[in-house]
């Protein structure tokens, strides 16, 4: 197996967990921690607003390639065995079915929000006071 491929794969699977996570969020048997890391992954995953915007060289991809798929994992990993079992299956009928992965408006306020939040601290600690 080639390292594209490999590469490729790893990004199916990632992409699948997300997925994942949603159905995971909506389970009644999902933990509420793990529900809860799970919503804002979800949320952060699909929202078309990243923390570190990608046009910055190279920081602009850190969050898609460790920051996400390190959340996904842990958040996978605090799921219960069947839950998981059963919501990845979920994921792949609505991926085969759907094809492309969701939206979330509510995601891309929420890193609005954040990113609002940090400039507003960042100029109250700027900010000479006198």
């Amino acid at each position: 197996m080639s390292f594209n491929s490999t590469l490729k794969s790893w990004g199916r699977r990632m992409k699948r967990d997300g997925v994942t996570l949603w159905f995971a969020g909506k389970h009644r048997r999902t933990p509420w921690y793990a529900k809860a890391l799970g919503v804002f992954v979800v949320a952060y995953a699909l929202s078309p607003i990243d923390l570190i915007p990608d046009f910055i060289p190279v920081l602009g991809y850190l969050d898609d390639v460790l920051l996400l798929p390190c959340l996904i994992w842990f958040a996978i990993k605090l799921l219960p065995p069947d839950v998981l079992a059963e919501c990845r299956r979920q994921a792949d009928d609505w991926m085969r079915e759907q094809g492309a992965k969701p939206r979330s408006p509510a995601g891309a306020v929420a890193i609005v929000t954040l990113w609002i939040a940090l400039a507003v601290a960042a100029g109250y600690w700027l900010w000479p006071r006198g």
